[in-house]
């Protein structure tokens, strides 16, 4: 569906995108990431040509960027981070006049209207004018505009941002209905969201693509942490965690009431020491009371990445 190579975007020295590459399938839900100033947004403008590039080749649908820009925008619905609405139209009239300027005629706007409004939650919403709604509810109304024409791609930049807890719910909970059908590109700070919501990330920093693989293998392939914590002095515990052979990092802490907490990782990430940890400390006739694994969170790998 998206063919990145060799893109280049600069500001006279500044390289605002430098010489990526990437490819989105047909079907993905895909998160871009990346603190400020990464070059997200520059990119998701270029992929939806409001923006020329410096160098590089983009394809969308099997249409170039650059010299069949008409045709791309046709398979593509864009909401950008600062949705661009009439505030004196009312939903349903706004709506209407969207999918007119986006080529549907007669009884297909009625059709579309009625099924994007159903899908956005705007059932209650669409004869008010937009100006009265809450930030969420526009958001929503930003949302049914870029799904009006029923693309084949959306590129959603920050579709939650400034939205109450609840309102992110709603929201998410489209966004997954919609990828169920159609191939998305999610940009987000919201890093829970992604883990929810997308297969695959890529993560920019610096202009440059700094990882990208699918969420399992992001979550799923780097070392988790094992926690234990044992009635016994840090130093007694720590020695027997050392006899565990795949064992690795081990570090003991003095907890309150004569209780220890260890923590650890596996040389080797497919073996879980779980029931390894457990003999080892129980025969020694101690009490345990928590032994758990856990894998680093999205925001745990994001931050080491963008900060290396």
């Amino acid at each position: 569906m998206i063919k990145v190579k060799n893109l280049v975007k600069k500001y006279g020295e500044i390289h605002a995108v430098d010489d990526i590459s990437f490819e989105v399938k047909k079907g993905e839900i895909v998160g871009l990431l990346g603190p400020n100033g990464a070059g997200k947004t520059t990119t998701m403008r270029i992929l939806t040509c409001f923006m020329p590039a410096t160098a590089g080749k983009v394809s969308v649908a099997g249409y170039d960027v650059f010299s069949q820009s008409l045709d791309v925008r046709r398979h593509i619905g864009y909401m950008p981070e600062n949705v661009p609405l009439y505030p004196e139209m009312r939903v349903n009239e706004y709506l209407k006049f969207r999918a007119k300027l986006k080529g549907l005629r007669g009884q297909e706007i009625i059709n579309r209207v009625a099924k994007v409004i159903d899908a956005c939650d705007l059932g209650h919403q669409h004869t008010r004018i937009i100006d009265q709604l809450s930030k969420g509810n526009r958001q929503r109304v930003g949302l049914a505009d870029a799904l009006i024409s029923d693309p084949e791609l959306l590129i959603l930049d920050e579709p939650t941002i400034g939205l109450d807890p609840n309102q992110v719910r709603k929201v998410r909970n489209v966004i997954k209905e919609i990828g169920r059908e159609k191939t998305v590109v999610l940009s987000t700070h919201i890093l829970p969201e992604v883990e929810m919501i997308c297969e695959k990330v890529i993560i920019m920093y610096n202009g440059k693509i700094a990882a990208q693989d699918y969420m399992k293998n992001i979550t799923g392939g780097t070392k988790k942490v094992y926690t234990c914590e044992a009635k016994t002095s840090p130093q007694k515990l720590k020695s027997i965690i050392e006899k565990i052979q795949l064992a690795d990092n081990i570090v003991a802490q003095q907890l309150d009431d004569d209780w220890t907490r260890v923590t650890l990782n596996s040389l080797k990430e497919a073996v879980d020491l779980r029931e390894q940890i457990f003999t080892a400390v129980s025969e020694q006739n101690l009490t345990i009371r928590e032994l758990d694994v856990k894998a680093p969170t999205l925001e745990e790998i994001f931050v080491s990445i963008t900060t290396k």
